[in-house]
């Protein structure tokens, strides 16, 4: 029997989940991304989260976070390569209710004003 999967615990879904070539009908050339990968390069990319920071914020093990960052990184390298349509939905998680203490977000996108940052520059 196969072992049940662990849901990841998502901050908020994307304002958008549709990204491509304008320039390109909607065809067979797409990326499909799931939520819980998205939510990876939002937090190591974008809001400069570690990995270990991440999976704490995600409830999953880092080396669980790795493999998802990475394929999560190569289809948004194959999108934007290759001219495909990328397209978010689906993955297995379960959105933030903002309550949790350890979560600190109150409900999306605010887990970077309750850390602090080395900003260089």
């Amino acid at each position: 029997m196969p072992r049940p999967k662990k849901w990841r615990k998502v901050c908020g879904l994307p304002g958008s989940s549709q990204f491509g070539p304008l320039n390109v009908p909607l065809n067979q050339n797409i990326v499909m991304m799931t939520v819980d990968e998205y939510e990876t390069i939002r937090l190591i990319d974008l809001a400069g989260f570690t990995q270990e920071e991440c999976a704490e914020k995600m409830s999953i093990a880092r080396t669980t976070v790795q493999r998802i960052y990475n394929d999560a990184r190569k289809k948004l390298a194959d999108s934007l390569v290759n001219g495909k349509t990328l397209v978010i939905k689906g993955g297995d998680y379960k959105l933030c209710d903002g309550l949790e203490e350890a979560c600190d977000c109150g409900g999306c996108y605010r887990h970077r004003y309750g850390r602090e940052f080395d900003h260089k520059g």
